[in-house]
């Protein structure tokens, strides 16, 4: 715990390396001193069929959502939010002629009902 899916639309793969922006949101997490860093698990899933409003073309958008065991506070929550945010951002820069969207949702797991099993050289 937590995890991390970063989905993007494709108009943006040309430039943005999902690879790059993991490893951003993967170590402002790190950063934060809520969780152990092999704890830290991220995706990248690339949209090919999506539209923002009613545009068919020239908009864009990359979306963090950060799943984390219940039980922590707003305020903590609101600064993983922000943090993820600057690091997705750094990693987005403008595009010229695209309206791109940047956005993070924080989601509870329920602690009570969450089952994990590591297993290999580092349990």
């Amino acid at each position: 715990m937590p995890h991390i899916t970063l989905e993007y639309t494709q108009n943006l793969a040309p430039e943005l390396d999902a690879g790059e922006v993991l490893m951003s949101l993967n170590r402002a997490l790190a950063g934060s001193g809520q969780f152990q860093e092999p704890d830290i698990k991220s995706r990248a899933l690339v949209l090919d069929r999506f539209l923002v409003g009613t545009a068919p073309e020239g908009r864009a958008f990359a979306h963090v959502k950060l799943a984390l065991l219940s039980g922590r506070s707003a305020a903590v929550k609101r600064e993983l939010s922000e943090a993820l945010l600057t690091a997705l951002s750094r990693a987005c820069p403008p595009r010229a002629g695209l309206d791109v969207q940047l956005s993070v949702e924080v989601v509870d797991l329920d602690r009570d009902a969450y089952a994990k099993e590591s297993r290999g050289a580092g349990s």
